[in-house]
């Protein structure tokens, strides 16, 4: 459904209540939360935060798993005209401290199992005036509902604009520093309205959906993925983390017309003993992305729902999916074309280009470059990251590939070393800074190694001094606990004699990664 003359999801909210009053937005666990409710309860946090003194375009961080309140706190932070920054729960300190820093954050919503962390960084928050506990359990600390509460449930005093930027995302920096996304109204409603407007209704989100919420709001794919639901009436069914048998009870249970979920989510529900006597048949539509995913288990996971599988390629930057595979090519069910990224999604356009910045011809590889509706504003305060990413209305996505005679986008490698592992985007600089500092090493190189689980996992090569022997895995998984969040940690370390190293001494990661992607047919899993 498309809301009329409506792209800011301040006015989707006021105008949705209206249409569906106290149908349900929203199940988490056996709690519901209705249109209507989510409008109000919104607009007390947006009236809350208004009477905080805190000022448009200002950031506010949420810390926590999602839930009903994650939702609350997104529509009145927009209401507000502030800028919601959402964390992934499971970094480390210093990483989490960086991104609220960073952001200059105004306001910190915090659930009661993170609020340690918050402790702990508490005197290094010039910028924050004020922290929120979700669930507090301290009488030191302001509780989320009583705050909330004591405000008008009446719509604040505001005017919005299709470019207000609504959504601030951090990803993981090549330099090991992350980079704050700005995300604006438009990229939640351009794309898909543009693509109704051609008659392409591509998964045909509609009122009488439910939405399986598997993925996080704290990446783009989950936030976009519940709100596009939200703007079409349906009921989404919110999960605080992935646990295979619960999903597939829920599934069930809720009769889910529609599920989205990265590849090792799919393997995991595949391997659940429980999938042979589930009733998935509600399914209709299932969408997966945020990393390849091998035919084989595609195969089976249409074997298994017998549904419309839709893949998805997109990044943070180009505000979510791009380039789509659809349902007509996984009938044809050809290794060839299951392999392939899809076509550009109407409203996209992708182009190959060289090193020099030349488009390529067809079939050659290059790097992907992007432009879309949905792109991003651009980098929060970081204008050479701006410079290297932006180029004329285009994203460098840092990944090759290349198009075929047909249009479709096949990925090949990523030129920046990016490691998706279970969906998570790892980059191996960011490893690597931290390793150098231990006194035992003298050089290090992390790379991304197939897996068949997590799709790829982190490997690292070290050179140690020459006083180094006692050094170990053991010893360096220690060094990097608390300093990296622990998916980032590498499952393995091989301890060598040099790195390999071109003529200009340029690490040669392509002879690293050799021994272990022989037998893949692209570089990455």
């Amino acid at each position: 459904m498309k809301l009329q003359n409506i792209e800011t999801l301040a006015e989707a909210s006021f105008q949705q209540a209206q249409l569906y009053n106290d149908k349900t937005a929203f199940i988490f666990n056996k709690k519901k939360l209705s249109y209507r409710k989510l409008n109000e309860f919104s607009n007390q946090v947006a009236n809350a935060l208004i009477n905080e003194n805190i000022k448009p375009n200002s950031r506010i961080t949420f810390l926590g798993k999602d839930s009903l309140y994650s939702y609350e706190i997104l529509f009145g932070s927009v209401k507000a005209k502030t800028v919601f920054t959402p964390i992934n729960w499971r970094l480390t300190y210093d990483e989490i401290l960086f991104i609220i820093t960073n952001g200059e954050s105004e306001i910190i919503f915090v659930e009661h199992e993170f609020l340690p962390i918050i402790e702990k960084l508490n005197e290094e928050l010039v910028n924050t005036l004020k922290i929120i506990v979700i669930n507090n359990q301290d009488s030191k600390y302001t509780d989320y509902l009583d705050w909330r509460s004591d405000q008008s449930i009446l719509k604040p005093d505001a005017v919005y604009d299709t470019n207000d930027i609504v959504v601030q995302i951090y990803t993981s920096g090549t330099t090991g520093r992350p980079k704050g996304v700005q995300i604006g109204n438009y990229t939640f409603f351009q794309l898909l309205n543009g693509m109704r407007d051609r008659g392409d209704l591509w998964v045909d989100l509609n009122s009488e959906d439910k939405l399986l919420l598997s993925l996080p709001i704290f990446h783009i794919g989950g936030m976009w993925w519940t709100l596009q639901g939200f703007l079409s009436g349906s009921t989404g069914i919110l999960i605080d983390a992935f646990i295979a048998w619960k999903v597939l009870e829920l599934i069930e249970q809720h009769k889910i017309t529609k599920v989205g979920m990265v590849p090792s989510m799919i393997q995991f529900s595949l391997l659940e003993p429980s999938i042979k006597k589930i009733d998935v048949s509600s399914v209709n539509s299932f969408l997966y992305g945020g990393s390849p995913i091998s035919p084989d288990l595609l195969k089976q996971a249409m074997k298994i729902f017998k549904c419309d599988f839709f893949q998805m390629y997109g990044m943070t930057e180009t505000g979510n999916m791009a380039v789509c595979l659809r349902p007509k090519d996984h009938q044809k069910k050809s290794d060839q074309i299951l392999k392939s990224a899809g076509k550009p999604l109407p409203g996209v356009e992708i182009q190959i280009v060289d090193v020099e910045g030349n488009i390529v011809t067809p079939s050659s590889i290059g790097e992907i470059w992007i432009k879309s509706p949905s792109n991003m504003v651009g980098y929060w305060k970081n204008e050479q990251a701006n410079d290297e990413v932006l180029v004329d209305g285009w994203i460098r996505s840092g990944d090759a590939g290349y198009l075929d005679e047909d249009g479709y986008l096949f990925i090949c490698d990523r030129i920046k070393d990016m490691i998706i592992y279970a969906g998570e985007n790892i980059y191996p600089a960011e490893i690597e800074n931290i390793l150098s500092l231990h006194k035992c090493i003298k050089e290090v190189a992390v790379i991304g190694i197939p897996d068949e689980k997590w799709g790829e996992i982190v490997k690292a090569f070290v050179v140690t001094k020459e006083d180094s022997s006692l050094i170990n895995k053991t010893i360096l998984v220690n060094f990097l606990k608390g300093k990296i969040a622990d998916f980032k940690i590498p499952k393995s370390f091989s301890f060598i004699d040099a790195l390999p190293r071109n003529s200009s001494g340029k690490i040669l990661k392509t002879e690293l990664k050799k021994p272990f992607w022989k037998n893949q047919e692209r570089l990455v899993n």
